[in-house]
């Protein structure tokens, strides 16, 4: 978890919940947990401060705004988003609902890796006539 990343709407800091992350570890393993059974996440959790970013024209207009491009939610919600991807992706993977030919989505691929497979694919092609 990154330390200097800022507070979430629970205006707890990022260093202090790293400092005390074996005192709170297995109250929220109970909260990841119950959420996992019953399919709901805290509410709290789910919230976000977004902020208002200019973009051109008169600074009056709402509509010159954009909002944030991401949201500061709290760090426990952040942990379980991680943990939930974590346990969908070694789902996909053991039931191989992914081929190895999928790029972008699991780790370690891109957008790059994929215009490096389809090039070198064209390279073979064109060496073959």
């Amino acid at each position: 978890m990154n330390i200097q990343r800022s507070t979430g709407p629970d205006d707890i800091q990022t260093r202090v919940q790293s400092e005390l992350a074996e005192v709170v570890a297995k109250p929220l393993s109970t909260i990841f947990e119950k959420s996992w059974k019953t399919g709901k996440d805290p509410g709290d959790w789910k919230k976000g401060n977004i902020a208002p970013i200019f973009k051109k024209g008169r600074k009056e207009e709402p509509g010159n705004y954009r909002p944030a491009s991401a949201s500061l939610t709290s760090v426990p919600g952040k942990i379980m988003e991680q943990k939930v991807l974590e346990a969908m992706l070694r789902h996909l993977k053991h039931r191989e609902v992914i081929c190895n030919s999928q790029n972008s989505f699991p780790k370690g691929k891109s957008c790059l890796t994929n215009l490096v497979v389809f090039c070198d694919g064209m390279a073979t092609s064109v060496n073959k006539g």
